[in-house]
């Protein structure tokens, strides 16, 4: 597939499922112009030599691996389970999920060691084998594609493995976890540990949206005698920037911080003597 010349770059995204509307507004918020429609299976950018391929979550890291797509986003999970071989190029910073293995609530079971012998259901059979032979247990690992949950209600299985986001899943199928397998989030995948140099505008960018998410710009003014107090309260990615004001006993103070602090670092800069304190958003940062 080149739909955008021979020298584009070939990406493969989620067609449905958890990952694929944050996937492709990732790339929409890093300045890439796509259209698609609901029954897309290709899409390329206008504005950048990139081919954009849709599929199957868990089909990305065999894209990836067989060399039909340069780079894939799906699920460490996925990666994991599918084509360990394969590179995380970038993080992306949604989709955390984990793979956990749980059991019915009124079991017994409190530690993975007490399911030896026992049936566990699982769409990820080989990361679940790995689990129970580190720990020399041997266990029926029973194969099933969507609603493991219900595996054990239906008396097919002792215990699960499955990803787990919020846990209502587990705690509404009468489920309780008793381990993690595997933390997981959406990441950018390639084959090669160093990726084509093309790639690196592109994952720069994508990078510049992620560190971005989840932070402010900072501005105020406050009393020169403070600076010091300010400086503690706000580091910065590099330290504050500071600029004399007219008033030589007032300086302008502006940083990035983290939006979840400001509920308390604002009143803590107000009680520094900061005042005119002014805060946007912002939507990229260039390291």
């Amino acid at each position: 597939m080149s739909l955008n010349g021979g020298n584009a770059l070939r990406l493969a995204l989620p067609n449905k499922g958890r990952l694929a509307e944050p996937a492709l507004g990732l790339l929409r918020d890093a300045g890439l112009e796509v259209d698609v429609s609901p029954a897309s299976l290709t899409a390329t950018a206008r504005n950048y030599e990139l081919d954009l391929l849709f599929v199957r979550a868990e089909d990305i890291p065999e894209y990836v691996g067989d060399g039909l797509v340069d780079a894939g986003i799906t699920g460490i999970d996925l990666v994991a389970e599918r084509a360990p071989g394969l590179t995380a190029v970038l993080e992306l910073g949604f989709g955390a999920c984990a793979l956990t293995l749980a059991v019915p609530r009124a079991s017994s079971v409190r530690e993975p060691e007490e399911l030896a012998g026992c049936r566990v259901a699982t769409s990820f059979p080989r990361l679940t084998r790995a689990f129970f032979d580190e720990r020399g247990l041997e266990t029926q690992i029973i194969e099933v594609r969507g609603a493991v949950e219900v595996t054990p209600q239906l008396g097919v299985a002792d215990a699960v493995v499955d990803l787990v986001a919020t846990g209502s899943t587990l705690r509404l199928n009468g489920l309780r976890p008793i381990a993690t397998l595997l933390d997981s989030q959406a990441v950018l995948v390639t084959r090669s540990q160093a990726p084509d140099q093309r790639w690196q505008p592109l994952v720069g960018m994508l990078g510049s949206v992620i560190d971005a998410r989840g932070k402010e710009y900072m501005m105020m003014n406050a009393p020169t005698a403070s600076l010091d107090r300010i400086r503690e309260l706000i580091p910065g990615l590099s330290g504050p920037t500071v600029m004399p004001l007219a008033d030589p006993s007032m300086i302008a103070v502006h940083s990035v911080v983290e939006r979840a602090s400001l509920w308390r670092l604002v009143p803590a800069l107000k009680a520094a003597g900061a005042r005119d304190i002014l805060v946007v958003p912002i939507e990229k940062v260039v390291r």
